[in-house]
């Protein structure tokens, strides 16, 4: 079987839901095809959390590492795609050990987890967070990576981030924003770095999976 690409991120516009109070995306015309111009250009105003996005510790750690910081090669690589649906308001790390062996995945490198049935139009307060229970028996077994479909791994009102925290404590990495609806549970290849973004504090990504070839 011939390897095929399938597309996890959604499309960025103005519609994209951002967690309230942050920067809507915005794009404008600076320059346009005309008689006396040979291109068009645009500007874009938006935050580095607009759909799918790369978290950097800077994000969660006022001394963690900025995007432009962290290994590349952390967004690249064998991964697990789970489905976690009906889960809240959190993903439990017995749901998840339990999703991953369906697939005969137990110990990954990497794991996507859906949640949505259907990825929302709109911002929704009430998306599945992930257990901090789940993060630490993933690093427990030696991912280094985890990304979700939802915009955040901690529920939308937590101040505590025990989500993120239990990251920062393993070292691992975050995707968020992620569309996972049309993918199939099972083992495929991640491609998904972040855009190398000088000291900021999350990236915006093109997420990608490769099927694997059988």
């Amino acid at each position: 079987m011939t390897a095929a690409l399938i597309d996890i991120t959604p499309p960025v516009s103005a519609k994209t839901p951002m967690f309230p109070g942050d920067t809507v995306f915005e794009a404008t015309r600076s320059w346009a095809i005309g008689a006396d111009c040979p291109v068009n250009v645009s500007r874009l105003v938006m935050s580095t959390h607009t759909g799918t996005h790369a978290d950097a510790p800077l994000h969660y750690d006022a001394h963690g590492a900025a995007i432009d910081e962290v290994d590349v090669s952390s967004y690249i690589g064998p991964c697990a795609v789970v489905h976690l649906l009906d889960q809240a308001p959190a993903v439990s790390a017995t749901a998840l050990a339990a999703a991953l062996d369906e697939i005969h995945a137990v110990a990954p490198e990497r794991v996507l987890i859906r949640t949505y049935h259907r990825l929302p139009e709109r911002w929704d307060p009430d998306f599945t967070a992930i257990g901090a229970d789940a993060i630490d028996w993933l690093a427990a077994r030696g991912c280094g990576l985890i990304g979700v479909d939802t915009p955040s791994l901690d529920p939308s009102t937590s101040k505590s981030m025990d989500a993120h925290n239990a990251v920062n404590r393993a070292d691992m990495r975050i995707l968020e924003g992620l569309r996972l609806d049309h993918v199939t549970p099972g083992i495929y290849e991640l491609i998904a770095p972040p855009l190398k973004l000088q000291g900021l504090d999350a990236a915006p990504v093109r997420a990608l999976l490769r099927t694997i070839k059988s």
